[in-house]
């Protein structure tokens, strides 16, 4: 890879994932912050709602905008599932690799994005989770289900979560589906007395989601087997967590071409 600076622009950057990432990107010498889109924020510096130093980057009102006026190489977008897929889109066609922090694309949008990055010759990125500790989890869990099939997740957010189970949760049981023959767990003359008692059911599996307030992210990934029991879980207790996997996908995406979705797959 080139020794130049990374052209960085950030989407959503007075929301509280992208000051964490304007941070980051100031914070390391072979990245270069050239854009930042807050719709609402006005004509300030991007640097303003990191707590930084003045970046001489001011924060436009639309990704066109933004990316027309700088010369990006990476976007980096933690909006919300409604903005992501046209973000992504966008900056595809502007010859930016995007790397996308939110939930929410059908398959059919994948394949539509991976099939855009590859005709432009460039990389794309969406993650559910960039939490290294998270991913090494998810790995850790569908090692495990090989040889311990019976299993259920425990996911846990803070109550303002709007969809339920998480990203990660999702992304955790497709990993375990993976790894594990469908098997349809408990006995098979259960009944719920209270509807949704047993949680979501997946492929065999079920995953339960708690929302409440004082919780940031945790999951528990909970096997059981003959005498025994293992437990695999992760703890987030802040966002900045999540900037070391970010800064790995900014460099990993110059590298290679076609959207990738799982941060796990550019783990080395």
């Amino acid at each position: 890879m080139s020794t130049e600076k990374i052209n960085v622009a950030v989407v959503g950057a007075s929301g509280r994932m992208g000051r964490e990432v304007v941070k980051m990107v100031l914070e390391d010498e072979t990245l270069r912050l050239v854009a930042a889109v807050a719709p609402s924020a006005g004509p300030v510096d991007a640097g303003i709602f990191a707590g930084r130093r003045e970046t001489g980057v001011t924060v436009s009102a639309t990704l066109e905008e933004a990316l027309a006026s700088a010369q990006a190489d990476v976007l980096v977008d933690f909006t919300v599932p409604q903005a992501a897929y046209g973000n992504t889109k966008t900056s595809i066609l502007s010859g930016v690799r995007p790397i996308i922090g939110t939930t929410g694309f059908t398959p059919e949008q994948i394949v539509e994005l991976d099939e855009l990055c590859k005709e432009r010759g460039i990389g794309g990125l969406i993650a559910p989770n960039f939490s290294i500790g998270a991913i090494l989890m998810m790995k850790f869990a569908a090692q495990a289900s090989k040889y311990m099939p019976h299993v259920e997740i425990i996911e846990y957010h803070g109550d303002q979560k709007l969809d339920a189970p998480s990203g990660t949760s999702i992304k955790t049981a497709e990993l375990i589906s993976q790894a594990r023959q469908e098997l349809r767990q408990g006995n098979p003359k259960e009944e719920e007395t209270i509807e949704g008692a047993r949680g979501g059911y997946y492929n065999g599996f079920r995953i339960h989601s708690v929302r409440l307030p004082g919780v940031f992210a945790q999951q528990e990934v909970i096997f059981g087997g003959h005498g025994q029991t293992l437990k695999i879980r992760h703890d987030s207790y802040d966002r900045a967590g999540y900037m070391p996997g970010v800064n790995v996908a900014v460099k990993k995406v110059m590298t290679y071409s076609g959207l990738i979705y799982g941060f796990e797959h550019i783990m080395d």
